[in-house]
């Protein structure tokens, strides 16, 4: 167990300072009891003085080694840099006796991942994956739904990860250099998958089609995957920067009846703006709640745009949830809220749909 200094809070190193760092972890870092923002890592001297601006008297470090030389002034090290700089960092961090955070995916391999775990497990360190996603408003209100058995038997889970960006925005992410780990797959497609197997557990086949469809993007922009679970249900996964028309976020159809749902999380465009976790954090108008039913004669049915079945009142996204977490897990040996071999798992699927969208076959893990 880890515990800040007479009762003070963890002390936070924070590794990158671009949109997960500064947009995700630091306000929720800075906002959870139990846990202090003490450095942010950063060569960027823009976002150096944003740092210092957003969070007045945190530390700044230009490099990693600069963090690592005061380890013993940490408690916990959060990785939001690049994504292949994920296991080398994780790395640096077990072996120098520290917890870590990593940001999805938390390495490009399922192999890589398990051996992070190992590594972690043999220190009797926490090694947590920021899968934020599972604390989204849609995803907590499907699983309440399943919790109390309004759906019946889940035949089909489709979820989409949609944006209209045909313009490139640049940048690692759209790299199609292999070692930067870029492209939806491992990008938005850690988030869908993540969700998929939480909520119906392993996959035993999987197959995708994975396109480049912007002039000049190196790397895929436009996937799909099909899963089907060890459970029965199949999981349609969709994600795309091309989609000029969004389809619903979630669309579950079951034995009893289905639940649509409409739109994305509010919490990201909330941090973007600058709001922080509070009274009302993570809550949407009634006008973009889900329907849940079966409506219409068995010769037809409704959609939701025609009436069919019930408003289904949204509940709260809570990215802060996974934090507190984070810090039970530090301070009271609570459960570690994502591990690593949860991460590998849909590491598994990942791989397994860049070589069935590559060979065009499907696999079987």
């Amino acid at each position: 167990m880890t515990t800040g200094t007479s009762g003070t809070p963890l002390r936070v190193g924070l590794i990158g300072y671009g949109l997960a760092g500064s947009v995700f972890h630091a306000p929720l870092i800075s906002t959870t009891e139990g846990l202090a923002l003490h450095t942010v890592v950063t060569s960027n001297p823009e976002r150096q003085d944003q740092a210092r601006a957003e969070h007045p008297g945190v530390r700044i470090a230009a490099t990693p080694d600069e963090l690592f030389e005061r380890a013993d002034e940490l408690d916990l090290i959060v990785i939001a840099s690049p994504n292949k700089t994920h296991v080398p960092l994780a790395t640096t961090t077990l072996k120098a006796g520290l917890p870590v955070v990593v940001d999805k995916p938390v390495a490009g391999t399922a192999a890589e991942a398990r051996e992070l775990a190992a590594l972690a497990d043999e220190r009797g360190l926490l090694l947590s994956v920021f899968q934020n996603r599972r604390w989204d408003n849609d995803f907590l209100t499907l699983r309440k739904l399943l919790d109390a058995g309004e759906l019946g038997d889940v035949w089909r889970f489709e979820s989409r990860f949609e944006r209209w960006r045909p313009q490139l925005k640049g940048g690692w992410r759209e790299s199609g250099d292999p070692a930067e780990i870029g492209g939806l797959l491992y990008d938005l497609g850690s988030h869908v998958v993540d969700q998929a197997l939480t909520l119906f557990g392993p996959a035993t086949q999987v197959y995708a089609e994975s396109d480049v469809r912007r002039a000049g993007a190196e790397t895929d922009d436009d996937t799909f995957i099909a899963l089907t679970h060890a459970g029965g249900v199949r999981s349609h996964l969709y994600v795309s920067a091309t989609t000029a028309q969004l389809g619903p976020r979630f669309r579950v159809l079951g034995s009893q009846a289905g639940y649509v749902k409409y739109g994305l999380d509010p919490q990201e465009a909330a941090l973007r703006e600058g709001r922080r976790p509070g009274p009302g954090w993570g809550t949407e108008p009634e006008s973009l709640w889900g329907r849940v039913g079966a409506g219409g004669p068995p010769s037809g049915g409704e959609s939701p745009l025609t009436g069919g079945g019930r408003p289904e009142p949204t509940v709260p996204g809570d990215y802060p949830a996974y934090y507190a977490a984070v810090a039970r897990a530090l301070l009271e040996d609570g459960p570690n809220p994502v591990t690593a071999l949860e991460a590998a798992a849909a590491l598994d699927v990942l791989e397994a749909a860049r070589r069935s969208a590559r060979d065009g076959v499907t696999v079987t893990l």
